[in-house]
């Protein structure tokens, strides 16, 4: 018998949207993940059809749930429980080029302090948590 609906931390933990449950846990308590427009908590039931929006900045990910895993799926089997809807000027975002030209400086501040550097880091390594650069790389060799 399939099921009809799941908590949304195991589905996002279960489509590979989260690392881990706790971290899907965690995002729905800070308010970044929604249901059908309304904020959830992480045992929130999630059923076909509903959209959900999870934003991990920059980037605000839209998905049209499809179906419910057993357990977590590999890779290539999460677009059977998922209906990618984020728009392209979303994912543009976590292109580098895009990011280098958001980044100001005024002029004749000098060169970036340590901390300024470390901020600056930190920002990057937070804007492609979750990229998966090998699908890039294939998509070149195509």
């Amino acid at each position: 018998m399939a099921e009809t609906s799941t908590r949304i931390d195991k589905w996002l933990w279960s489509v590979r949207i989260f690392k881990t449950r706790s971290i899907a846990i965690e995002f729905c308590r800070k308010g970044r993940v929604t249901i059908n427009g309304n904020m959830v908590k992480p045992a929130r039931e999630v059923q076909v059809g509903d959209t959900v929006v999870v934003r991990k900045p920059p980037v605000n990910y839209t998905f049209k749930v499809k179906g419910f895993p057993k357990s977590r799926v590999g890779a290539k089997l999460v677009m059977d429980y998922l209906e990618n809807l984020t728009p392209a000027d979303e994912l543009q975002k976590l292109d580098p080029a895009f990011m280098a030209f958001n980044i100001y400086r005024e002029r004749g501040t000098g060169r970036p302090t340590k901390k300024d550097r470390r901020s600056l880091d930190e920002l990057f390594e937070d804007g492609f948590e979750g990229f998966d650069w090998d699908d890039e790389d294939e998509k070149a060799k195509d």
